[in-house]
């Protein structure tokens, strides 16, 4: 992908100066971005070809999995994965500037549900008796309380978050762990790779659904698949098919693109056991990608 000439329309969890928002500016640069208020409006968006690309979220380091993601992705839509994105998060306490003296009578604390659980330690020893409100994303936490300035109320975000909206950083890093990051994933209705500076992992995200007369150590055997080929796994996920109690999908991560004769026999192998494969694609991973001007 050339992002000096192209400026494809990218869908991402808004408002503007969510952790998203970031992912998606330092891949695709500031012009065509399109906020969406929820992950499977996003998803949506995309696969209805209002825009070309929808970036969301799908795992953090610390809370896993985001299921909202991974359902619409597996169970709602026909999307390809053209790239992750790995960002680091740094969640800070933010409070309207006319709240800045009162950050010890607050009323309530907004944030995403994973920003909350991320800053957990911190919550539960500064404001344990303080509500805890949960928001569809940070960014919207801190527009909300940029919005109420005559509410006694805080909201939990990014740096950028505090600038877009013009609140006040009443405590920086209050996050648990200073490791922390999130997945995102870009999705399209094509199967491609996106490509740009530094390509990281070249991945596979394979959808992996066992035979319906399923035999004791059938996982087991699918594993054998990637094993003897010496396919390494980065993960590996069940999820409910949504089917009945006790039915489940796997999610496979595989260091390895499907074009490779190694994953050609596996796919092949898979099918000859009767299992229902699905290939989400081929990608590249991209670390710590912050926008040029963060």
């Amino acid at each position: 992908m050339n992002r000096k000439t192209a400026q494809p329309t990218v869908a991402y969890l808004g408002p503007e100066a969510s952790f998203t928002h970031i992912a998606a500016r330092g891949f695709f640069g500031q012009g065509g971005l399109v906020p969406y208020p929820s992950i499977p409006d996003c998803i949506e968006a995309v696969a209805e070809g209002h825009v070309a690309y929808a970036v969301v979220p799908l795992e953090n380091a610390l809370e896993g999995s985001v299921p909202l993601t991974i359902d619409y992705l597996f169970h709602g839509s026909e999307l390809y994965i053209n790239a992750e994105l790995s960002t680091p998060i740094r969640q800070h306490l933010m409070v309207h500037p006319e709240q800045a003296d009162g950050t010890d009578r607050l009323d309530s604390i907004h944030s995403h549900p994973h920003a909350l659980a991320q800053c957990h330690k911190y919550l539960q020893y500064h404001y344990r008796r303080v509500p805890l409100i949960q928001t569809s994303s940070t960014a919207a936490a801190a527009k909300y309380v940029s919005e109420h300035p005559e509410l006694p109320i805080a909201a939990i975000g990014n740096q950028l978050a505090a600038e877009t909206y013009g609140l006040e950083m009443a405590e920086t890093s209050i996050h648990d762990f200073h490791f922390n990051h999130t997945r995102f994933v870009v999705l399209s209705l094509r199967k491609e790779t996106l490509e740009m500076e530094n390509p990281g992992l070249l991945k596979t995200t394979l959808m992996v659904k066992l035979p319906q007369d399923d035999q004791p150590g059938m996982l087991h055997q699918i594993l054998s698949v990637f094993a003897w080929r010496k396919l390494n796994l980065s993960k590996i996920e069940s999820r409910p098919l949504k089917t009945g109690l006790g039915n489940y999908f796997f999610i496979v991560d595989v260091l390895a693109s499907e074009g490779e004769p190694m994953m050609k026999g596996a796919l092949e192998e898979l099918k000859a056991l009767h299992c229902d494969v699905t290939s989400f694609g081929s990608y590249h991973t991209y670390d710590d990608l912050l926008p040029a001007d963060s």
